[in-house]
């Protein structure tokens, strides 16, 4: 984990909203002030100085905006919970402390002139190394690309700044977000129990929101990597429409899968971020027109009259016993909520979409990686490798074939749904998790294939492949060390909305989601 401790700017880059930033450069040196040393000017009482840390995010923008606390004040608690706990979680790859505290302090400043920017308001969060930042490295978890620094910011990153948010820092990630982590990179440990499983490529976005080390972070998600860390961490993932968030400034995995989302300790916090992050970009061509939806506004209205779909043989084939009694329990809850319970099945069967899934992965990503691979091959870990190497094979026919099944499994996928609020589904088919031991042994003989049955990719490729939105979150109690169990919510394109309607809802009635790991 590195420490970056100044900005740097390049000519013609827009200026930051913020102004007070200073234009040194990189600076290698650690910056860390405790927090028993700074001005204490909190309203908030000792107890709830103490476990301020796993406090939502909304909970927490509510304080600095009536001034119980100050973005200052409580950015310079992340950064000392950082530099107490991370050094064992391996959660971020960058920490920007100095420009972290520089924004709080600005923003501080434009609260008291009357000047609110929204929910977000001094709030410290985490982006995960994929997204580029003008002040930071961009990774994307490659060795070749540590001291890569972009020339602009990527268009989630400034609306993050122009909605007021400070950014901590940069969040771990398996290599070019597919499934192995460079050999140089120490691999995020789950602070439910250090041996678990983190969940894939968004992994350090999954532990800093677990662990209290943000109040919430992005991530992305081409296979599954916002709902897997979701999953495995025992918090609340929000993978949205494609193209309701825009790529411009994100590395690229597999350009018509990849979808960039919010991962948060609540439903609420996990809408209040889309809700800033979403919206029409000109610079991406994916980029959906209109204006950012507001997710929040009914999250409240309960579910009743609601349609949930369900098909138990899905839930429970291959799936953990005790997580697939988790998930009919949820159900059953749902149902007990005022929503109508009714049969659903996905239109195509998990081979068929999840080798479509496959192909078109494969051989995008090898397009993205043409400049480096395989000019640069030994640079690369050996499971990304192999993984381009895969795609280099693909052919075009075997490309647009597949491409043409994902054309149809989406008209078909969406026209399901149409009947439907929520398909309930599992995010992943374990209630256990996998250890790092495992891990690294699927890592260091490839087996591509192998772990991707291990991990059960199928219960995630679907909602990519078809492009439609998906709410992860915890369905149970946790127990013997192990996070909470959870699920998915999946439904038609652009029902965000409803979809946090229905998980608000269930999150209000389970309190699933306010347990938290004891680090």
């Amino acid at each position: 984990m590195r420490n970056v401790n100044e900005t740097n700017w390049c000519p013609g880059q827009k200026m930051p909203r913020r102004k007070a930033i200073n234009l040194i450069g990189l600076s290698a040196l650690s910056f860390w002030i405790p927090y028993s040393c700074t001005s204490q000017k909190s309203k908030l009482s000792s107890f709830e100085l103490q476990f301020l840390h796993y406090k939502t995010l909304a909970e927490v923008a509510e304080w600095i905006r009536t001034k119980k606390i100050t973005s200052e004040e409580l950015t310079q608690i992340m950064l000392d919970r950082i530099a107490a706990i991370d050094n064992r979680l391996h959660s971020y790859i960058t920490v920007m402390g100095k420009d972290a505290l520089t924004d709080a302090k600005a923003l501080d400043k434009e609260l008291a002139e009357g000047k609110y920017w929204g929910p977000l308001h001094g709030v410290p969060v985490g982006v995960k190394d994929l997204l580029y930042t003008t002040n930071a490295p961009t990774t994307g978890g490659h060795l070749f690309k540590a001291n890569f620094i972009p020339s602009y910011n990527a268009t989630v990153v400034e609306r993050l700044h122009n909605a007021g948010a400070v950014i901590l820092g940069k969040l771990n990630l398996t290599e070019g977000a597919t499934g192995g982590y460079n050999s140089t990179t120490p691999i995020p440990k789950n602070p439910w129990g250090e041996d678990l499983w983190t969940g894939l490529s968004s992994s350090g976005s999954g532990v800093a929101t677990a662990a209290g080390l943000c109040f919430g972070s992005i991530g992305t998600d081409t296979g599954g990597s916002i709902r897997f860390p979701s999953f495995a961490n025992g918090i609340v993932g929000l993978k949205p429409t494609y193209g309701l968030v825009s790529r411009y400034g994100v590395l690229t995995f597999a350009g018509s899968l990849d979808h960039v989302g919010t991962m948060c300790r609540s439903v609420l916090d996990a809408a209040l971020m889309l809700e800033v992050i979403a919206g029409f970009d000109p610079n991406d061509p994916t980029s959906l027109p209109g204006k950012a939806p507001n997710i929040s506004a009914g999250i409240r209205n309960g579910m009743k009259g609601l349609k949930i779909g369900v098909d138990h043989q899905y839930i429970n084939k291959g799936v953990d016993p005790a997580l697939a009694s988790c998930i009919d329990a949820a159900v059953r809850k749902m149902e007990e909520l005022g929503a109508t319970i009714v049969s659903f099945k996905i239109p195509t069967t998990e081979e068929e979409h999840g080798n479509a899934w496959f192909t078109i992965a494969t051989r995008e990503a090898y397009e993205a990686h043409k400049a480096t691979y395989p000019l640069r091959k030994t640079e690369y870990g050996k499971y990304i490798a192999e993984f381009l190497e895969i795609g280099s094979h693909v052919t075009n026919e075997q490309y647009n074939k597949a491409r043409q099944f994902q054309k149809d499994f989406t008209d078909k996928f969406r026209m399901a749904l149409s009947a439907v609020d929520a398909f309930a589904a599992p995010a992943c088919g374990m209630v256990k998790g996998v250890t790092e031991q495992l891990w690294r042994a699927n890592m260091s003989e490839g087996l591509i294939a192998h772990f991707s049955k291990q991990l059960n990719f199928r219960f995630a490729d679907a909602a990519d492949l078809a492009g439609i939105p998906s709410l992860t979150l915890p369905c149970g109690k946790a127990e013997n060390g192990m996070p909470p169990p959870g699920f998915q919510l999946m439904g038609g394109a652009l029902t965000e909305a409803i979809l946090c309607q229905i998980g608000y809802a269930y999150e209000e009635a389970t309190g699933w989601s306010k347990q938290h790991p004891t680090i």
